[in-house]
C-alpha cells in the first residue's frame, strides 16, 4: 500500500491540521511560517540523477554542472549509458560521480511501478545503487513521489529544528529522530516540511551556521 500522497497544498494543509492537533508545539511553529510548500519535484531518471550530480558540492556548483548535463542530453539512461567518459567529465563530472550516474543507467529501474510501492519498499530499492543513499531515496520519495509519511530523519536541518523546536538539550541523532517523528505518522513528511521551514526563520533569528 502506498499511504497518503501529497497532490495539492490541501493536501499539505489536511496534514498540518492533523499535526497541530497532536502537537501544540507545531501550531508555534506554524503561526511562524505561515503556509508551506507544496516542494512536489518530478519523477524519474533525470531527478535522481540531477541529485547525485548536486552531492557535495555548492548550490551555484550544481546548478552549473547540471546545466551542463542537460544541455548535453544527458538526462535518459539510454544518453548516458551512450556518452563517453569524456563526455561525462566535460559536464563537470567527478570520476565518482561518473560512476555513479553510469550506476543508475544500468540499474534499468521502473520508475512507474515505484509509485505503487511501500515507502520502505522504494528507498530499499533506490539504496542499492551506488550514489544513492536513504537521504537522497528520501528525498525523491518524499517529493517527486509525494508521499506523506517518508521522513529524512538523517537530515541535519531537521534534527536542529526539531532541537531548537522542543528545547532539546542535544540535537537528536538519527535514531532519536525515528522515536521523535514516529508520533507525527503519518503525516511525518508535512512535519518535515515545516521544521525545515522552522529552521530557516531559527537560523536567521539566531545566526544558525
Amino acid at each position: 500500500m502506498t499511504g497518503r500522497i501529497i497532490e495539492t497544498s490541501d493536501d499539505l494543509a489536511e496534514g498540518m491540521g492533523w499535526l497541530v492537533q497532536r502537537e501544540k508545539l507545531f501550531a508555534q511553529a506554524y503561526e511562524l511560517t505561515g503556509e508551506l510548500p507544496l516542494r512536489r519535484k518530478p519523477e524519474g531518471f533525470a531527478e535522481l540523477l540531477s541529485a547525485i550530480v548536486s552531492q557535495q558540492v555548492s548550490v551555484a556548483s550544481a546548478r552549473a554542472i547540471w546545466g551542463r548535463v542537460s544541455a548535453a542530453g544527458l538526462v535518459t539512461p539510454e544518453a548516458v549509458a551512450a556518452a563517453s567518459d569524456d563526455d561525462l567529465r566535460a559536464c563537470g563530472l567527478s570520476r565518482p560521480k561518473l560512476r555513479y550516474a553510469r550506476a543508475l543507467a544500468e540499474a534499468d529501474l521502473d520508475f512507474a511501478a515505484l509509485r505503487f510501492m511501500p515507502d520502505e519498499k522504494i528507498i530499499a530499492q533506490l539504496v542499492e545503487i551506488p550514489g544513492i543513499g536513504r537521504w537522497t531515496a528520501e528525498i525523491y520519495a518524499m517529493f517527486s513521489l509525494g508521499r506523506a509519511d517518508v521522513f529524512a530523519h538523517n537530515d541535519l536541518a531537521l534534527q536542529e529544528a526539531a532541537r531548537l523546536l522542543f528545547a532539546l538539550d542535544t540535537r537528536p541523532n538519527e535514531r532519536q529522530m525515528r522515536i521523535i517523528a514516529a508520533d507525527w505518522s503519518p503525516w511525518r513528511a508535512v512535519a518535515a516540511r515545516l521544521l525545515w521551514a522552522y529552521y530557516r526563520i531559527a537560523k536567521d533569528r539566531e545566526g544558525i551556521a
